[in-house]
């Protein structure tokens, strides 16, 4: 009976610490990261070039693997290879920076969860606002408290635990809210320049995310100073369009 911890910012984030040595409070951890940071590659995995897994200490006590591929394949090859027995929880994070609304879509921390979730194992995916952030230690206690639920509870086939907490101590948390997924986009914008060779390149950018007075969005939520907690389902088919759909005349 163990834990799998992994994330998407490498195995030295802080973060990813933070989670282990609260959940080894539980259960067995064991902790399965990519060797370097993997920040938005989505659910990518790794199908042309070998992947390499090195086992690393950290500080004399703490150890895991470190893997040369994307989040998504530390949970294949957990699964597959290294670990001697399915987990019983898998968590991903503490990413620095929240994965609401649709970030989700490209978050390696996300994407971990969900691989695991289509295994069949109960998963959770967890991030704090800031890019810097000061209390990734209140997110984990929290996180632990919340994995002690789904450990007892389960979750269903293909549905895992997407958090965002607000870079807070827990006492000035405003609360929990279980929220809906927004889908609604940051204002984005691409920056132009110019490099010494006289050469055009790109760099992606974005502002904060905009308000909405629904309170059931994960992101409104969260600017709130609440816990936001959202369970996605890995099925994304439209079942309200099935039947519209077959009624169209498709030749």
């Amino acid at each position: 009976m163990s834990i799998l911890v992994t994330n998407d910012d490498g195995i030295f984030a802080k973060g990813l610490w933070a989670l282990e040595k609260e959940l080894a409070q539980l259960r067995k951890v064991t902790v399965i990261a990519p060797d370097r940071e993997r920040s938005a590659v989505g659910h990518g995995i790794t199908l042309h070039e070998p992947i390499r897994a090195d086992k690393i200490r950290l500080n004399g006590d703490h150890w895991g693997f470190a893997v040369s591929g994307t989040p998504a394949d530390c949970i294949k090859l957990g699964l597959l290879e290294l670990l001697p027995e399915k987990p019983t929880l898998v968590v991903s994070g503490i990413n620095p920076g929240a994965n609401i609304g649709v970030n989700v879509n490209y978050s390696g921390t996300v994407a971990a969860a969900k691989e695991a979730s289509l295994y069949g194992i109960p998963a959770i995916a967890v991030s704090i606002s800031n890019s810097a952030p000061n209390h990734y230690e209140d997110a984990a206690g929290f996180t632990r408290r919340l994995a002690e639920k789904v450990l007892a509870n389960g979750l269903p086939f293909g549905t895992f635990l997407n958090v965002n907490f607000p870079d807070l101590p827990m006492g000035a948390v405003a609360g929990i809210r279980v929220s809906r997924q927004g889908i609604y986009f940051f204002q984005e914008r691409i920056e132009k320049k110019i490099d010494p060779r006289n050469r055009p390149y790109y760099w992606q950018a974005c502002d904060n995310q905009l308000r909405f007075a629904d309170p059931d969005i994960d992101s409104e939520a969260l600017s709130s100073n609440y816990i936001s907690i959202t369970p996605i389902k890995c099925d994304m088919t439209d079942y309200g369009m099935i039947e519209n759909l077959k009624e169209w005349i498709i030749e």
